[in-house]
């Protein structure tokens, strides 16, 4: 019978019975049970960066099913012949909220209106932006990315896809642009929401150049990665007023207290929390009783982002 792990007894609760394996509970915190038999581990959602080395030390280890979309952290610690499987599907709901809420807070003016409540101030009526009208381009149109167009499209918005090749289109885009096709596009748009995975072609996909050809106080948001955004460029094109910026992820991370991007004009951080919503863990549940289901009847598993 094969040897499995969740991340603790409350993961068992919430996938329930599993005939045909046997269950341990390992957060990755110390040494693995039955490290010797282990054949499928589900690393914890939080904190298990640090840890996934230990992953090389599972001899008979076949699959690592994440409780992450983005599986880059965990990628150099699989050995040969283990596959990796990302929950995909698990945080498009919450990713794509954010991704929408950070655009709305930042075209409204909401952390203004917070810092002035603090100070019990009420602020004079200005015109400030809106969302409706406006030119939209979805950067990554994978499940989040159509996520994110499927809830910006009734705000009235312009969408535009893009992808890292073009292809047909579907309900909501008439068509998806190749990533070749984003100096064209980018200064047509007043919102550019990033939510691509982090690979070698992708790490600082945001640079200077990128920055530069966005429409003059055109907002970039980002969902994706940090180090999908060369920081420092993000930082100069800030302090000089060409672009406004929503980030949920930074590089790095978590951002030092001293970083001069806290304090950047045109500026709006959240702490990485995309994902981490109580949307997350029935989802997660069903994935992970689809997975184990496929791994004990010998399907091929859902969701695999490397072979092995």
């Amino acid at each position: 019978m094969p040897v499995i792990s969740l991340p603790d007894a409350e993961w068992s609760q919430r996938v329930g019975a599993l005939a045909g394996v046997e269950v341990v509970h390992w957060d990755m915190t110390c040494p693995a049970p039955r490290a010797d038999e282990l054949e499928l581990v589900v690393p914890p959602y939080l904190g298990a960066r640090e840890h996934l080395r230990d992953l090389r030390d599972l001899p008979r280890l076949r699959l690592v099913q994440l409780l992450t979309a983005g599986f880059d952290d965990a990628l150099p610690h699989i050995g040969p012949g283990v596959q990796l499987a990302n929950a995909a599907g698990v945080h498009d709901a919450s990713t794509a909220e954010l991704a929408v809420g950070l655009t709305l807070a930042a075209e409204r003016g909401l952390p203004e209106f917070v810092a002035a409540q603090e100070r019990s101030q009420w602020l004079p009526t200005t015109i400030r932006g809106s969302l409706a009208d406006k030119k939209v381009l979805v950067l990554g149109y994978g499940s989040i990315g159509h996520a994110v167009a499927r809830r910006m499209a009734p705000f009235e918005v312009s969408l535009t896809a893009v992808a890292s090749r073009a292809r047909a289109g579907d309900e909501l885009v008439p068509s998806v642009h190749g990533v070749d096709e984003l100096p064209d596009l980018l200064p047509q748009q007043d919102v550019v929401v990033v939510i691509v995975p982090l690979t070698d072609q992708t790490t600082g996909l945001v640079d200077d150049a990128f920055l530069a050809a966005m429409k003059p106080g055109a907002l970039l948001v980002n969902v994706a990665r940090g180090k999908v955004v060369d920081t420092d460029a993000l930082v100069a094109a800030l302090y000089a007023g060409r672009v406004r910026a929503a980030l949920d992820v930074t590089d790095p991370e978590p951002l030092p207290g001293d970083h001069p991007l806290w304090r950047a004009p045109g500026a709006l951080i959240s702490p990485h929390v995309g994902g981490a919503t109580d949307a997350f863990a029935p989802r997660a549940a069903r994935l992970l009783r689809e997975q184990l289901s496929a791994f004990v009847g010998g399907r091929p598993p859902l969701n695999v982002v490397h072979s092995g």
